[in-house]
């Protein structure tokens, strides 16, 4: 399970991570309630997430251009150090007593471009840490490195907002930067295999959208991640709503459904860690299994029920993510992997500014069953149409076999003793 950690860069790379994931979940928090704080307004609260993610889903594929002709370590640490001076410009801000929602808008989308450049390069240095051998174990190490700090950041949040206020939270923010830089600095550059960064030449991004549609079996992931991404993974949008409009529960009650699905993401990213690989009939599995999932708790009558329904779900839709992540880098030219992964995480990440609104205007004419059964049906209907798509293209007959249940047999191991021809 924990294989990946045998690697020092690796584990460097990682205890950065724990120190980082934990301060952004801190500062999504904090920056959630001074958006609220400052304007009383969802609508506010709404834009500061869109500007967030918008970088991502303008500048997604040219972010993994950037990541292909840079030293990946190199560029980690501009990257970090930029997300580490916007989070700190915000808290002198706030501390100052001088911060507008304008300037949360401003930084916000600072940090959008930020992670538009980030993103791809952090996950396609994983494999030059840790070889191709333990990247998918890496991978989803580094699911459950973001699950636990999704469980202890907002958590540590709000009551860090209570005792000292929003502008110290975006300054420890600022400081947890430290701990990822100091680690990529302390990495032995001997002991990274490093892809030989692409020169810059016209055509670099229609190149990668070529190879892409070239590859039937990349298509397919991504219409996955596409699918499931964009209308599945909306879950800040239908546990509010479950706990508030269905179950008619408090605001304890929410944050415990949020805990309570951050587990099972978590169990699964450690149960996808002990995988050595990930295949294509997995990834469909799991996103079928996430959709139908995501139905059945749709239908849960009560409140207990339907939080016990999230850890399967978190499970799921975690081993999706693994898959799908370890499937594309495993499987694209180490030339072009900063590319497809910045057109990978566009797909799955550029999604959330469409399939949001879709799904809250879903929530909110129809309620949150409705929203859930929707996002999970497309899920579940998107994993079936990819399933035989693929049987097609491949020429694989889909054949269903009822075999007979398997029979319980009690066998004796007492040796046998050899019978005394005198006794006899």
């Amino acid at each position: 399970m924990f294989s990946s950690l045998h690697n020092r860069n690796y584990r460097l790379f990682a205890a950065g991570q724990v120190v980082s994931n934990t301060g952004t979940w801190m500062q999504r928090l904090a920056q959630d309630w001074l958006v609220l704080k400052l304007t009383g307004s969802a609508m506010a609260l709404g834009i500061t997430t869109g500007l967030q993610f918008l970088p991502m889903l303008l500048f997604g594929l040219w972010g993994g251009a950037v990541a292909d002709r840079c030293r990946k370590r190199r560029l980690l640490i501009a990257t970090q150090a930029a997300m580490g001076l916007l989070a700190a410009v915000l808290a002198v801000l706030d501390l100052a007593g001088v911060v507008d929602v304008w300037h949360v808008w401003l930084l916000a989308l600072g940090l959008g471009f930020a992670t538009a450049i980030d993103n791809p390069a952090r996950q396609t240095f994983v494999v030059e840490m840790v070889g191709r051998r333990d990247l998918p174990n890496a991978i989803s190490l580094n699911s459950a490195n973001f699950q636990l700090a999704r469980i202890t950041g907002p958590a540590a949040a709000g009551l860090l907002i209570a005792a000292i206020g929003t502008g110290w939270v975006f300054a420890l923010n600022a400081l947890s930067y430290v701990a990822v830089i100091l680690g990529l600095l302390a990495m032995r550059e001997r002991e990274l295999a490093p892809a030989e960064p692409v020169k810059r030449e016209p055509g670099q991004l229609r190149e990668a959208l070529r190879y892409v549609r070239a590859r039937p079996d990349l298509l397919a992931v991504f219409a996955l991640v596409g699918f499931v991404g964009t209308f599945g993974f909306n879950f800040a949008v239908t546990l509010g709503g479950f706990a508030n409009q269905v179950f008619h529960a408090g605001p304890g009650a929410f944050g415990l459904l949020n805990t309570v699905f951050a587990l099972g993401s978590l169990a699964g990213a450690l149960l996808a860690a002990r995988r050595g690989r990930s295949r294509m009939r997995m990834l469909v599995g799991a996103a079928f299994g996430f959709g139908m999932l995501s139905v059945a708790a749709a239908l849960m009558p009560g409140y207990w029920s339907f939080a016990l329904a999230l850890v399967p779900i978190g499970i799921a839709g975690i081993t999706f993510n693994t898959a799908a992540n370890a499937t594309v880098q495993l499987g694209v030219d180490a030339a072009l992997r900063g590319r497809v992964m910045g057109l990978y995480m566009l797909v799955f990440m550029g999604g959330t500014p469409l399939g949001g609104p879709l799904i809250g205007w879903i929530a909110e004419a129809y309620g949150p069953r409705a929203a859930l059964l929707f996002g999970g049906g497309v899920s579940a209907a998107a994993a079936v149409a990819v399933a035989l798509i693929l049987a097609r293209h491949s020429g694989v007959k889909v054949r269903v076999r009822v075999r007979p249940h398997p029979a319980l047999q009690v066998v004796d191991r007492t040796p046998v003793q050899p019978r005394d021809p005198v006794a006899a």
